[in-house]
């Protein structure tokens, strides 16, 4: 499986940013091949300063090793080796009316001093975050989510969904990080669901990526901004980081398991406000805004 499926990611990564640099028409994705010490690997590619992309990169890793100690307390398991590897991507858009973007898919093995496979699953999801929010964006998005969940099981929307908007949620603020998408961890195999299942439902969902966002993208990058709208986008970027640095497992992840951190952070705006108790004005857009991320909303049901 791990193979099979470290097979999937890096054909997605070539498709993904072929789909991203033809929307962008001016930069290119800058490719970096780099090894972790303890085992394994990755390859990053990262776009700068693009006619559409601020910032962005699609990222695939395998690593394998030791599971540090660290790690060994956080999944209550003994000394053990592990096997994981995934595709993790965050875009950020110039324009503030285009929204930005994260997902991810990955798969995790654990093995004993044997090498026999004791645990193993699948986990990912992907999420929308906007700055000026369009209710028909968001309906796209969370439509071609549902429409990949459903192909694997009627349940799996609405409790992705409902996860997504548990897991990016910034609790010291009171608001989600954006207005979510699907989110699920640790599907293992069951008496009514294989690995293969799962490998299926998660590559449905992979596949499904450019449908969700690109058109998105495509529709939002050449509207008209003004400064102040800018600037509130910078402000919202800052709620973003806060997120990925006090909240995201997957960041803690590769902190702790030495991770690279130039990758690891990739997923961080290139420019961000934090304004002392910045509170948009009323009946705005960006109040507005405001009022949707503190209750998830059934998107479909609009």
């Amino acid at each position: 499986m791990k193979e099979k499926f470290y097979q999937y990611i890096q054909n997605l990564q070539d498709e993904i940013t072929t789909a991203l640099e033809k929307v962008d028409a001016k930069a290119t994705f800058q490719e970096d091949l780099w090894e972790r010490p303890e085992g394994g690997g990755g390859r990053t590619r990262v776009i700068e300063n693009g006619g559409v992309i601020e910032k962005g990169g699609v990222n695939i890793s395998a690593v394998h090793g030791s599971l540090p100690k660290t790690m060994q307390a956080y999944f209550k398991v003994e000394d053990v080796d592990f096997f994981a590897c995934g595709l993790s991507l965050v875009i950020h858009p110039k324009n503030p009316m285009a929204p930005t973007v994260h997902a991810n898919w990955r798969y995790f093995e654990m093995y004993n001093k044997q090498g026999e496979i004791v645990d193993q699953w699948f986990g990912g999801g992907q999420d929308l975050t906007p700055y000026y929010l369009f209710d028909e964006d968001a309906i796209h998005f969370h439509s071609t989510c549902k429409i990949a969940c459903d192909k694997h099981g009627a349940e799996f929307y609405p409790l992705y969904k409902q996860k997504c908007d548990e897991y990016f949620y910034n609790a010291h603020r009171g608001e989600g990080r954006g207005i979510g998408g699907l989110f699920f961890d640790y599907c293992k195999a069951t008496q009514d669901r294989s690995i293969d299942d799962w490998y299926a439902f998660v590559t449905e969902v992979g596949n499904s990526f450019t449908s969700a966002y690109v058109p998105i993208l495509e529709k939002r990058k050449n509207l008209e901004f003004t400064e102040a709208q800018r600037d509130w986008q910078e402000i919202r970027r800052g709620r973003y980081v806060e997120f990925n640095l006090v909240h995201d497992k997957g960041t803690l992840f590769g902190l702790k398991t030495n991770g690279r951190i130039e990758s690891i952070l990739m997923s961080l705006p290139p420019s961000v406000q934090w304004r002392y108790n910045h509170v948009p004005e009323p009946e705005t857009e960006e109040a507005r805004l405001i009022e949707i991320l503190k209750k998830p909303i059934d998107w479909l049901a609009q």
